[in-house]
């Protein structure tokens, strides 16, 4: 079957067609065929995030070609990602943590990690331009005006587009070459789940990021999950995705709303979490607020008037800061620089996991001042410190990705991609998040707003112990659900 020439009973045009074939055929001349490649598959620990999420890793190449080691076939589910962006890696934990709690065993298939493959070549060039992009973005705003914007919005949209990665996405098939091709698979980029849908892999669910249907996004052979009703929609009709053209629906078999993918730990404990910060606002204690870096590095420049504009407020002990910088150690260097006094004053969690662990514990119950700054260099450290974080701050500053599906009040700075607007939109509609703030001025704004009335937070946490009663946080589970429910009927 040629996934690249009709998706869904819709045919691309022949030229569609031939400059797909056009772009495997220049990845293959500069990354080579390892399509008769062997490579071994094996279950290893994951040694920084396999004791809280009980998840082991997919090792590929590392054993005698031909061989398969250590699957639970019965119990193992396997989360296939990349890393392109942290919000990928965050919707993986998330699938872990939920598969964990239901007594499955999560597997990890990072499909950017195996460095002698094809595979993670293609992926690593792509990610790398799309990192690029995200940060000139940030600098240019005719860039971003002129294409950048119109690429994550129209571009990504359209069904011309998936013709491409579905022909490049055959140079990863070999990775699972010797994976149990009957073991579910939630993959949470597009890519794995094509890849793994070339490879011969029985049950993929396809979990979709954001809150904009793009074809981007289709692997036509997998359940395609979706967090909103809204994209729902988007995706059953292919909704702007051949300009004014109507075109044939997806089947109703293929895609199933969910619900937001969140961590087990977060949506236990959501009432316990919320009725904390109200009493926090109440007593009069800092509120604390949670800035994270993306993966692309990018609105240091928003981060940084934050900072400046809280810190008096901090000193007064009106306000506390976490400023998780992902594995960007760069960005504290240009923090310090744009943000007078920030060195001296703040307390550094840098590449001490068992630390960052402590104390994200700790602060949920105890009491938390000033600036604490974190950093770690592996990327899991990096990406899920700040789930552990969210659990005690009571404001968590983010553009509108995948964290504004998260349950904790949310204030939204501007979007990097215009797909991403909908997130914000999403959370203002169902009461847990702020407007997309698109200034600097209306970001502090709201920062004013959150620190001096007493309705913001309080409403915010309320709506979001209302959502959990009808299962808008329950994604993750749901998907788990529809995974093995593929494999047991």
């Amino acid at each position: 079957m040629n996934r690249s020439e009709v998706v869904f009973g819709n045919e691309q045009p022949r030229s569609v067609v031939n400059k797909a074939d056009r772009s495997k055929a220049k990845y293959l001349k500069k990354f080579g065929d390892d399509s008769n490649a062997d490579y071994s598959a094996s279950v290893v620990p994951n040694e920084h995030i396999g004791d809280l999420l009980g998840v082991s890793d997919i090792a590929i190449g590392q054993g005698e070609p031909g061989t398969c080691e250590g699957f639970d076939e019965e119990k193992g589910l396997i989360v296939g990602n990349i890393r392109m962006g942290f919000g990928h890696y965050r919707i993986s934990m998330a699938i872990a943590s939920a598969a964990r709690s239901m007594g499955y065993n999560p597997y990890w298939m990072d499909l950017n990690s195996y460095k002698q493959t094809t595979c993670t070549k293609v992926i690593s060039a792509q990610n790398d331009l799309y990192s690029m992009g995200s940060r000139l973005s940030q600098r240019s705003r005719l860039f971003n005006k002129l294409f950048w914007e119109p690429l994550n919005y129209e571009g990504f949209r359209q069904l011309t587009y998936n013709a491409a990665d579905q022909k490049n996405a055959e140079l990863m098939a070999p990775v699972f070459k010797n994976v149990p091709k009957e073991m579910p698979i939630v993959a949470t980029h597009v890519w794995p789940a094509q890849a793994a849908l070339h490879a011969g892999m029985k049950y993929v669910v396809n979990a979709i990021p954001d809150d904009w249907a793009m074809a981007l996004h289709f692997a036509e052979g997998s359940i395609h999950a979706v967090q909103t009703h809204h994209v729902y929609q988007g995706y059953r009709i292919l909704d702007g995705m051949a300009k004014k053209k109507v075109l044939k629906p997806m089947p109703q078999d293929s895609i199933r709303y969910t619900g937001h993918y969140i961590d087990h730990e977060m949506v236990a404990n959501i009432e316990h979490d919320c009725d904390l910060r109200i009493r926090r606002k109440e007593s009069g204690k800092p509120m604390r607020f949670l800035l994270t870096i993306g993966g692309a590095g990018a609105q240091k420049e928003i981060f940084a008037s934050m900072i400046n504009e809280l810190m008096p407020k901090i000193k007064a002990g009106k306000a506390a800061l976490y400023v998780n910088i992902g594995d960007y150690m760069n960005v504290w260097a240009d923090l310090k620089r744009m943000c007078p006094g920030l060195g001296e004053t703040a307390t550094t969690h840098f590449n001490n996991w068992n630390e960052t662990v402590s104390f994200a514990e700790n602060a949920i119950e105890g009491d938390v001042e000033g600036i604490h700054v974190f950093c770690h260099d592996n990327i899991f450290e990096a990406v899920y410190a700040t789930n552990l974080l969210i659990r005690s701050c009571d404001v968590i500053v983010t553009k509108p990705s995948e964290l504004a599906y998260y349950p904790v009040p949310k204030l939204f700075i501007k979007r990097i991609g215009g797909h991403e607007q909908w997130g914000a939109i999403h959370s203002a509609e169902i009461g847990d998040g702020t407007l997309e703030c698109r200034d600097i001025p209306h970001t502090l704004q709201m920062v004013d707003l959150f620190l001096e009335d007493d309705v913001t937070l309080r409403n915010m946490c309320e709506s979001i112990k209302r959502n959990k009663t009808i299962g808008i946080y329950d994604g993750a589970y749901e998907v788990v659900r529809i995974a093995m429910g593929m494999k047991n009927g």
